[in-house]
């Protein structure tokens, strides 16, 4: 370790923190995305941190002790990363649901954004959010919030409590109840298809449901698909907008005394 100065040993702790926040950060870690640019990105972001941090001091400081402040630090990079993502893993949830009600489950499509396949109202709610995420400028918002991280979760300073276990617990299992609020109308729609179909049944016993309900389920959970895009729009939205006081909030928790 004396081979590094106070500066480059500061400057090389931020950059494992920001390589594990860009390798899970929505969007900017698509696969389309070369590794090349995000590492030049990480190189630029911790150049642009490092210097308004404090140093760290290099004295006494033994090998095991620093090779655990760089495992801590890239541990904690992708744990924000982790909730920035928050609302992404929700859109995968919510268009598998309604993929499911609508029937469309068995015609998946590439998605440009990870390395799956999604179904195709999953993947128009992905870019939605993407439009979303970049027109509002959340993507500078989410980077301001990282920097300003520091301020509550300085370098090697993280440690995993209960709180902290709590809170990503919780905001991971927000991600069925946001899905869920998105998928709500083709639920509800899918339901009445079903239920109007069940009737029929009983009424007339000779009726193939299954089949002559499948093309009814479509283009029902497609029109009410269309005109509830706007609504599904808000959710994100609302969401979207509070992903850096998420960030915030889990980097609060982690460098809490």
């Amino acid at each position: 370790m004396s081979l590094f100065g106070i500066d480059s040993l500061n400057w090389m702790l931020v950059f494992l923190r920001t390589s594990g926040f860009l390798a899970v950060f929505p969007l900017l870690s698509a696969n389309n995305i070369p590794l090349r640019v995000r590492t030049a990105i990480g190189v630029l972001l911790a150049s642009m941190i490092a210097p308004l941090l404090p140093p760290v001091s290099i004295a006494g400081l033994s090998f095991g002790t620093a090779l655990g402040w760089m495992i801590t630090e890239v541990s904690v990079g992708l744990l924000l990363g982790f909730v920035a993502r928050m609302v992404f893993y929700a859109i995968d949830f919510a268009g598998g649901v309604m993929a499911v009600h609508i029937g469309l489950s068995f015609a998946p499509n590439p998605n440009p954004f990870v390395n799956m396949q999604s179904d195709v109202p999953g993947l128009i709610l992905y870019f939605l959010a993407a439009m979303l995420f970049f027109c509002l400028d959340l993507h500078h918002w989410l980077l301001v919030a990282f920097q300003r991280a520091y301020v509550v979760l300085p370098v090697g300073g993280a440690s995993l409590r209960e709180s902290s276990l709590v809170n990503l617990v919780t905001q991971s299992s927000g991600i069925f109840l946001v899905g869920v609020q998105i998928a709500a109308p083709i639920m509800a729609v899918a339901f009445l298809v079903s239920l109007v179909f069940s009737i029929l049944a009983r009424a007339v016993p000779q009726m193939n449901v299954f089949s002559e309900s499948f093309p009814v389920r479509i283009v029902a959970g497609l029109v009410v698909f269309g005109f509830s895009l706007h609504l599904m729009a808000q959710h994100l939205l609302n969401y979207l907008r509070r992903l850096p006081e998420d960030l915030m909030r889990a980097a609060q928790l982690l460098g809490a005394a």
